[in-house]
């Protein structure tokens, strides 16, 4: 297939395991780049083959050799940049949060509905052998009828300069960490009866933070009577599980968001446990082949732009229901 063409914004650390790294493997071409720095544009783009600098992110969303935008920003700088770029007749893929809350995100949806260009929220993990694998088990029966989900998503504490701690660049907790917990759990719904509903959510404030969420714990209830909770924490140890509890038996991922770290899935029915290995390929590396899949010979995916404004106001919920403001929204930007 003929390469992707892709223009990056900003020179995020998180760009190398998400689309540098991809890339290489796919052979796709990262043919543009900005950052608000240009030095630091010019050493990523020298150090891992990016085709050229630009001078500012409307001129990589705007520049005709750039088919599809990778938008890592700021959580903040999401909504207003995807927006720009599928006005400016660009495909997407964002880090997640697509968006700052759900009303941004409403805002991208249209835009890209009038546009006609895809748009991908970078929910990586659910691309991964772990997770495909996971669902299969719990289709097949093995494991009875869903019962319950806990998602566990935590990690030590960035240092207190990080955005992620930052409540006007939509930081906290939930935003960096629990998206993919409750996302994990509305993943689920073919399994439950439907779709998860929120039941309650509690909090705690990043101290010297106003506003902006360390922890959130968010419990769920299924159609069917299944009951979910996701915790995240943003100063704790790593821990990244995902398990699902049947009436028969019980299934755990190991590390459902970082599977290149920890690959293996476990399955317990009775006195009897068995441990699959599914490989420790990036899911980065499958969410861009299904991406190139996707816009080179029109393979589905598996989630589309609407899913990304369910989760965005399923966010906006939990910070409601934990007695949390949603994030603001950031300043529209223009690219003309």
């Amino acid at each position: 297939m003929e390469p992707l063409r892709i223009g990056i914004l900003g020179a995020a650390r998180i760009a190398d395991l998400a689309i540098v790294a991809p890339a290489r493997v796919t052979g796709d071409r990262l043919v543009a780049i900005a950052a608000r720095d240009r030095d630091r544009a010019e050493a990523f783009a020298a150090l891992r083959g990016v085709e050229q600098v630009l001078g500012s992110y409307p001129e990589v969303v705007t520049a005709p050799e750039v088919e599809l935008v990778y938008n890592p920003l700021a959580n903040a700088l999401h909504g207003p940049w995807n927006r720009a770029a599928v006005r400016a007749g660009k495909h997407v893929l964002s880090e997640k949060p697509f968006a700052a809350n759900a009303a941004e995100a409403r805002e991208v949806r249209d835009a890209a509905r009038a546009a006609g260009g895809t748009v991908l929220e970078g929910f990586h993990y659910l691309f991964h052998p772990v997770v495909a694998r996971a669902h299969e088990i719990l289709a097949s029966g093995e494991i009875g009828e869903l019962r319950h989900v806990e998602a566990l998503t935590k990690m030590p504490a960035p240092p207190d300069t990080d955005p992620r701690w930052s409540l006007d660049l939509a930081g906290g907790a939930l935003m960096d960490l629990g998206c993919y917990g409750l996302h994990a759990h509305r993943m689920l719904a073919p399994f439950a009866g439907g779709k998860p509903t929120l039941v309650a959510a509690r909090g705690g404030e990043r101290a010297g933070r106003p506003g902006v969420d360390e922890w959130m714990d968010a419990e769920f209830a299924f159609p069917n009577g299944a009951t979910g909770r996701s915790l995240s924490h943003m100063a704790d140890d790593w821990c990244m599980t995902l398990r699902l509890v049947g009436s028969t038996g019980e299934l755990t991922v190991a590390d459902y968001v970082q599977p290149h770290k920890d690959d293996r899935v476990s399955v317990t029915t009775g006195a009897r446990t068995r441990t699959e290995e599914l490989g420790k390929r990036s899911s980065y590396l499958y969410q861009l082949k299904a991406v190139r899949a996707h816009l080179r010979e029109g393979a589905p995916l598996p989630i589309d732009i609407d899913d990304a404004v369910e989760t965005a106001e399923m966010i906006d919920a939990i910070y409601i229901a934990a007695g949390f403001e949603p994030r603001p929204a950031h300043v529209p930007v223009q690219t003309a």
